[in-house]
């Protein structure tokens, strides 16, 4: 008997000019008549793909979910199998091993758009009615693989809060994932706290080895989160899950007209909201909502150990570098044109020089600009003028804050590289028990549009463990994922 499916195609995409511009298209169901189980047939392409065996050694790669409702019900998590998937010529397959979702990839060195067609995955899909209707949706994310390897936290300069080697100036070298011993013995992991706060931390520890320290590889969005991505994400949850995620409330910026260049809108009781400006990073977002938009894809928390190696890789580190590694930046108002379309870019970016925005760089367009923004509009398409990391990341310099688990209190070291599952719980939160319950545990690196020069420093630990309730215009976030 062939069970009678329908397709709907949904996507978490970045429409970018010269960044990912990631798509799904041509959606089939093959082997329907296989017992308890489909293969999911799609093409899959984005703009400015590479893999590298020399320098970063690294590419970029999909992350690939799949959603399914029966008979017009809730949306669930489809999991997939290990075996009877098939990579399109030129690239390669990782299913993830707790069936999640699966990597897709170049299997050799090159660079540019790729266009893989005829992928397929299994789905299995257990003990549906044959008669039953069944939607699909399938989302993509472009992610960037951060390789295994020794890496330095902190730098040799004037940073606040900076992690560096007790009793010296220098960086201190992170070379397992063993755990770090934290205090002021000779050689051992340490931090100052301002004189006025304890912001950057307890200066506590130890840092357990189960806590994700950046040397082993991981996978990183490669972009901040979209409100396109928020919206996608939002459509699928239950009416109870869209309350308790719902940003354009009273936790997050409370109107449903733009605000700070949030557009999303949603009408309480509404199955769907909607945004205007899909490719700019999501702001008004709290830990809650990240939490829940981090499990229902298969992603977790980056910690802020894992976000100065996204930097920085394993290169020696400079005095007050930022994530284009060195300390120079522009400092002139940006002009911004093709306001909130998939095409905004800066017609004035510097020349040889890091290129990020932050409050020297914000112009007449206040707030965050569109992910990708600085790749598409530098003239040579260098680390600094593109604001790029050593692994190809973009924004970890500036537009929103990055949230990162801190190292800075027992909430924060308690954390785990526990995976979200696909599925949220009934009420809208993370049903991952071992992620921080509320706002301690979390902090905050990067800066964002509007923070001046200092706080956007990679070293920079102003913020990294202080505690922040609600939501407001400057934060924002991305997931990573451990490699199994």
């Amino acid at each position: 008997m062939k069970l009678k499916f329908t397709l709907t195609l949904a996507l978490l995409f970045c429409l970018l000019s010269n960044a990912n511009n990631i798509t799904v298209s041509n959606i089939s169901l093959e082997n329907l008549n296989e017992p308890e189980w489909v293969q999911i047939e799609f093409d899959l392409s984005w703009e400015n793909s590479w893999r590298l065996s020399a320098g970063p050694s690294n590419w970029d790669a999909a992350w690939v979910f799949i959603k399914y409702r029966v008979n017009s019900g809730d949306w669930q998590h489809a999991q997939l199998a290990q075996t009877d998937f098939v990579a399109a010529s030129g690239s390669t397959i990782d299913i993830s091993e707790d069936g999640v979702g699966a990597f897709i990839y170049r299997d050799s060195d090159g660079s540019g758009d790729l266009d893989l067609q005829g992928i397929r995955l299994r789905w299995d899909y257990g003990s549906i009615d044959p008669n039953d209707i069944i939607d699909i949706q399938v989302f993509a994310l472009e992610m960037v693989y951060v390789p295994e390897g020794p890496f330095s936290l902190g730098s040799p300069g004037t940073e606040v809060g900076k992690f560096y080697s007790w009793t010296t100036n220098n960086p201190y070298r992170v070379e397992s994932e063993n755990a770090i011993t934290v205090n002021g013995g000779l050689g051992n992991l340490y931090y100052n706290n301002p004189a006025d706060a304890s912001r950057p931390g307890d200066q506590l520890g130890p840092i357990p080895a189960a806590f994700p320290k950046g040397y082993q590889s991981f996978y990183c969005m490669k972009y901040e989160m979209t409100q396109g991505q928020y919206v996608s994400f939002f459509n699928t949850l239950t009416p109870a899950q869209k309350i308790e995620n719902d940003i354009t409330g009273a936790s997050g910026k409370n109107q449903d007209t733009e605000l700070n260049r949030n557009t999303i809108a949603w009408e309480e009781g509404s199955t769907t909201a909607t945004t205007t400006s899909p490719d700019l990073p999501l702001n008004y977002v709290n830990n809650y909502v990240l939490y829940a938009y981090l499990d229902w894809s298969g992603l977790r928390p980056m910690t802020e150990l894992e976000y100065e190696k996204a930097c920085r890789g394993p290169i020696t580190p400079k005095a007050d570098e930022f994530a284009w590694g060195n300390s120079n930046i522009a400092d002139n108002d940006y002009n911004i044109v093709n306001i909130s379309q998939p095409n905004e870019i800066v017609t004035n970016p510097e020349v040889n020089t890091g290129n990020a925005h932050y409050s020297s760089t914000n112009g007449t367009t206040s707030g965050p600009k569109r992910v990708g923004a600085l790749a598409a509009s530098a003239l040579n398409k260098t680390r600094e003028e593109t604001g790029g990391s050593y692994y190809g990341i973009m924004e970890l310099t500036g537009n929103l804050y990055e949230r990162c688990i801190t190292v800075g209190n027992p909430e924060g070291r308690a954390f785990t590289s526990v995976h979200g599952d696909g599925e949220i719980l009934v009420n809208g939160l993370a049903n991952v028990t071992s992620w921080p319950t509320d706002n301690t545990g979390i902090g905050y690196k990067g800066g964002s549009f509007f923070n001046g020069v200092i706080y956007i420093r990679v070293s920079d630990r102003y913020d990294a463990a202080t505690s922040l309730a609600g939501s407001n215009n400057r934060l924002g976030f991305r997931g990573v994922r451990t490699e199994d």
